[in-house]
């Protein structure tokens, strides 16, 4: 314990050599309990049933040596309230014995906030790098040219294969080159605007040797190196359709190859497409037997249902996480989570809804059990270390499982666990090394 803990007790008792209460003082955060009746009495008396053993062991310790260990003691106040203390009882020299103590309760919280801080960290990451793998599944597949450019020297941070394939334009190319040298003035204002005011019109641009057309427009984003411009690149009449052409993928073939359930519906809730994993998750063959159905058939939990959802849609413009349930055609039932929106424009009628398997994520009590095991531990070390010692321990352990767990994901290749976990390669073996992984 260190010296300002001691100078700062919340209880001291003056203790006579048999061990009989002459003085006491409290911190201000007890001051409201009466502790007169304690005076003319044994320390003993006033703990619970098993502290007598630990005070008279601490009260011969000080006669004998001049100061005692620190032992935990429950200490029980005239009002019946009782309060974990940690106690040591020291000799004075004058004659008599001094015990001071400190509350428990205090570090238990903290030890319990940090525990929670830790866990919803742990879980804020994976949402995290869940969003940003979704996110790069859409920007490589896009038919579109996209563009991130750096917003203090308009280099390219990164280009989809859309845009390499378009314009052969690569990480790390000046864009304002790239442009005709007439319309880069009016190009930057564009960049301007959108910096201070956060959009404007696209600009039409001539890109490359060749001099051909293009739309762009451009909107800001910040990335993990700092704000960014996401540029929109489409081609100026009939070029777009050689840009479709070029590219094997389309929107509906990757909506087809999403591990969870996509859904359109029009304002009423009735199905106008579904693709292959909602078709699984509601045990339907084909397509053709959920168009023309209201998707309340399936999704009906009560105060969950496609009401509800669609409430808070049109209340809030998006819906977020909605949990509920969908009930298969054969019986199944399986807990969902649905995110929607409605689309923009003339086919504002339509609402597109992602529906995930939240059973899929709750099934994976190994790694959640294992740290709770490993927690355990840390957490009876409270009162019998230091709070720094304590605080290294829990943030040791989470670590560890982090890393356990990136590369059972990753199927132990150490390079794409420590993309997951956003670390260098050299920093992963550092602390492979640490763990002994």
């Amino acid at each position: 314990m260190s010296a300002t803990t001691l100078t700062q007790p919340d209880i001291t008792l003056r203790l006579d050599e048999a061990g009989v209460i002459q003085d006491v003082t409290v911190a201000n955060a007890i001051s409201g309990e009466g502790v007169t009746p304690w005076l003319g009495r044994l320390w003993t008396e006033t703990v619970g049933d098993s502290g007598g053993g630990k005070i008279q062991r601490m009260v011969e310790d000080a006669r004998a040596n001049g100061v005692s260990a620190y032992r935990q003691i429950n200490q029980r106040f005239p009002s019946g309230l009782e309060v974990a203390m940690e106690y040591t009882t020291v000799r004075l020299g004058g004659g008599g014995l001094v015990a001071i103590g400190r509350s428990l309760q205090a570090v238990a919280e903290l030890q319990a906030r940090l525990i929670a801080a830790q866990q919803s960290m742990e879980q804020d990451y994976w949402k995290l790098r869940e969003v940003e793998t979704r996110y790069r599944l859409l920007f490589d597949a896009s038919n579109e040219a996209v563009l991130l450019i750096g917003v203090d020297n308009l280099r390219i941070v990164e280009a989809n294969p859309a845009a390499i394939r378009a314009l052969g334009l690569g990480r790390g190319r000046e864009f304002l080159s790239e442009i005709a040298a007439d319309e880069r003035e009016p190009f930057r204002a564009m960049l301007t605007r959108v910096r201070e005011q956060g959009r404007a019109p696209g600009a039409m641009v001539h890109l490359g040797n060749e001099g051909k057309p293009w739309t762009v427009r451009a909107s800001l984003m910040t990335a993990e190196a700092g704000p960014v411009f996401l540029l929109q690149i489409l081609p100026v009449g009939t070029a777009s359709a050689g840009v479709a052409r070029q590219d094997p993928f389309n929107i509906g073939e990757l909506i087809e190859r999403l591990p969870d359930g996509f859904v359109v519906v029009d304002a009423d809730g009735v199905v106008r497409r579904a693709s292959r994993s909602f078709l699984d998750m509601v045990q339907i063959g084909a397509e053709g037997g959920v168009i023309g159905e209201k998707l309340s058939r399936w999704l009906s939990r009560p105060g969950a249902d496609m009401g509800v959802l669609l409430a808070n849609l049109q209340r809030h413009g998006v819906v977020r996480r909605f949990v509920t349930a969908l009930i298969g055609e054969l019986g199944s039932e399986v807990e969902v989570e649905v995110s929607a929106s409605g689309a923009s424009g003339p086919s504002s009628r339509f609402i597109g809804l992602l529906i995930r398997d939240a059973s899929r994520r709750d099934a994976v009590p190994e790694y959640a059990t294992g740290l709770k095991a490993e927690l355990n531990v840390v957490l009876d070390q409270i009162g019998k270390t230091t709070l720094p010692k304590l605080v290294r321990d829990t943030v040791g352990v989470v670590e560890r499982h982090c890393i356990e767990i990136a590369l059972e994901l990753a199927d132990d290749n150490r390079s794409a666990a420590a993309e997951l976990l956003g670390l260098s390669r050299q920093s992963l073996y550092e602390k492979l090394s640490r763990y002994n992984l």
